[in-house]
């Protein structure tokens, strides 16, 4: 016996596919070309003299009065070098140092715990996975001051009726280091990662999972030699979720950062200066801009076969 769509439902959804499938395609491009053409004016911008880009505009690129305004490479020979007041390579470097692990931690503990959650019956299992994704709710700006005061000083607790302080947390000198980004990123991420990753998880085969049992396999190497392969497009979108959120992050860096040594700020608080006093140097924003965001575009298009797998899955049950 097969489920029936409602009627009222079934045509809503049939006029919509409708109406989007009967689109001409030259309304598509237009919608296109309007979308990308501010990023196409910054990209023209980003190779043109500080004086043409005040003086005209992107679409005069070839009729500039000054044989100079078109400058080829000479704003990112400037933004990546390492000897100039303007180079971003460090940052970019540190960038790196940040996001890659702030992406790779999470996803090591959500799937295993995305796992546990789904495939391991324990007692509890249901409240604290509620409890787990119950934290999505939580406001990142409200965690960032005690975060901080925890990497500074450590978090402790003075026990009531007595002068005894007992100490949660040790004070591991992490403020204005990398790691501190880091682990704040991670905290955040958590959440969100198990539970995408639990929804996926959860609707692998019961088979699979019952015939490595019946093998001798316990859930570790289940885990490994199952769950982790199949899993493959849930972690390629949480990764490029990730990623593409700890690399343009900025709030957390300039608070965990603030004060601390300039050579580990990443690209988003280094671009925040590149316009130097007055906005002498504002031309060198656009290479800057298009240098920060390189790298995101490359881990975007290596992945993207997987993302839309990855983000619908577990959304609907078969």
């Amino acid at each position: 016996m097969t489920a029936r769509v409602p009627r009222r439902s079934a045509s809503v959804i049939d006029k919509l596919y409708r109406s989007l499938t009967n689109v001409p395609l030259w309304a598509l491009w237009v919608f296109v070309v309007i979308w990308t053409l501010p990023t196409l004016s910054l990209l023209v911008n980003s190779f043109r003299s500080r004086d043409n880009q005040r003086n005209s505009g992107f679409w005069r690129v070839f009729g500039d009065e000054n044989p100079e305004g078109f400058s080829v490479f000479d704003n990112y020979e400037v933004v990546l070098s390492t000897e100039s007041t303007n180079g971003m390579l460090q940052s970019l470097i540190s960038s790196l140092a940040i996001a890659v692990p702030s992406t790779i931690i999470p996803i090591a503990i959500a799937s295993f715990a995305a796992y546990a959650f789904a495939w391991i019956d324990f007692k509890g299992r249901k409240p604290l996975f509620i409890a787990t994704v119950a934290l999505m709710s939580i406001p990142m700006q409200v965690a960032l001051i005690p975060l901080l005061r925890t990497y500074l000083g450590g978090a402790h607790l003075t026990l009531p009726f007595s002068n005894r302080t007992l100490s949660l947390v040790p004070d591991l000198d992490l403020a204005g280091s990398t790691w501190a980004v880091v682990l704040s990123h991670t905290g955040f991420a958590l959440p969100f990662a198990i539970f995408l990753l639990h929804n996926y998880i959860s609707q692998l085969p019961g088979e699979l999972m019952e015939s490595a049992r019946v093998d001798g396999a316990d859930h570790f190497h289940t885990y490994m030699k199952l769950v982790l392969p199949l899993s493959v497009p849930a972690l390629a979108s949480f990764a490029i979720f990730q990623f593409l959120w700890t690399w343009n992050d900025y709030l957390i860096a300039a608070t965990m950062l603030s004060g601390g040594d300039p050579d580990v700020i990443p690209t988003t608080m280094r671009i925040v200066n590149l316009a130097g006093d007055f906005g002498r140097t504002e031309h060198l924003l656009t290479a800057g801009a298009f240098a920060q965001a390189f790298v995101p575009l490359v881990v975007f298009f290596s992945l993207q076969r997987y993302f839309v797998r990855g983000l619908l899955a577990g959304s609907v049950k078969g």
